[in-house]
């Protein structure tokens, strides 16, 4: 005998508290969870919910990169809109705003054809505009919607410690926070919609002015006769010390082995993407008048590189080997 009673049960609503709980978990790991956009962060994504246990609903173009979720018991149907009927929960992870926006809107669209109880989880990088567009066609209809996109790239994605930054109403976010805990560590809630997506291109700012810096210093410590790995040792005890330089870094065999770096700049996130959101960062920059000039100079570096065919779809610590083929 446990010492409850029912009268100490239902004293102060615990009882109700107790049954809500419990019928609320059974809710989040009942639901049918669709995700559109099975790329290289989408594949892991969906690999850490099939562990948990979800009933995943899957599209995408390219049905190769499905073929290992499927073996693992997903479904597979085609289109948006037919994930949109089946889910209750229903992720987006697609590369461009106006790709988004094609997912989301008009009568083949996951709006058209979500359910009234659904929610919608975009975590593409898109401005905040397009976000609350999408919010708002959503909410017309009476179905909820966040940006919630993700930091810490394909790594985190693989080992499940995304952080999701979500923009829209704090009791979605909550409501949400169990499901998306299955694919990371972190929720932080930004506000209203649209600031997860201001959130997301001001940190992708950032890390490719890091990126670019990083690969700068190493690369003049290598001409002038330092090894890189020394310098980045130095780096990682010094105030030098980055994200970049520790975790990801852009020089072959200077970081962990499952760096892009160390394995042919593949299976990242590919600098024709970040160019893209380097784009957007300073659109929104230009819309608050917000000086960037270091975004600028990131910007247009990236959108330079891409125009090398051999290094724009490999990952965005190529920069490295595009400084390196460079001189003043």
């Amino acid at each position: 005998m446990l010492g409850f009673t029912a009268k100490s049960l239902f004293a102060n609503g615990q009882f109700h508290m107790i049954i809500k709980r419990t019928l609320k978990s059974t809710a989040i790991q009942n639901a049918k969870v669709g995700f559109i956009g099975i790329g290289n962060m989408g594949s892991n994504m969906c690999a850490h919910l099939q562990k948990k246990g979800h009933e995943l609903i899957l599209y995408d173009p390219n049905t190769d990169a499905l073929k290992d979720l499927l073996t693992g018991g997903a479904k597979s149907v085609n289109s948006p809109a037919e994930v949109a009927k089946q889910a209750d929960r229903v992720f987006t992870m697609v590369p461009l705003p106006t790709d988004v926006l094609k997912v989301y809107t008009g009568p083949d669209g996951i709006i058209a054809n979500a359910k009234k109880d659904a929610i919608l989880i975009d975590s593409s990088t898109v401005d905040p505009e397009t976000s609350k567009k999408i919010e708002s066609e959503a909410s017309a209809k009476g179905i909820r919607f966040v940006d919630a996109p993700v930091t810490g790239a394909v790594p985190a994605a693989r080992a499940g410690t995304l952080t999701f930054i979500v923009g829209g109403p704090k009791e979605t976010v909550d409501e949400l926070r169990e499901l998306l805990l299955c694919m990371g560590k972190n929720v932080i809630h930004c506000g209203t919609t649209g600031m997860g997506s201001v959130a997301k291109l001001c940190n992708n700012m950032m890390l490719a002015i890091s990126m670019i810096g990083t690969a700068e210093t190493l690369n003049m410590a290598r001409r002038l006769g330092l090894d890189p790995k020394l310098m980045t040792d130095i780096l990682n005890i010094s105030s030098g010390r980055t994200w970049v330089s520790e975790g990801y870094n852009p020089v072959p065999g200077c970081g962990a082995s499952t760096t892009p770096s160390s394995n042919k700049y593949d299976g990242g996130f590919r600098s024709t993407l970040l160019t893209k959101d380097l784009n957007l960062a300073q659109l929104i920059s230009v819309q608050s008048q917000s000086p960037t000039p270091m975004g600028a100079l990131a910007s247009q570096y990236y959108r330079t590189l891409v125009n090398n065919e051999t290094l724009a779809d490999k990952d965005f610590s190529s920069v490295y080997e595009f400084i390196k083929g460079q001189k003043n």
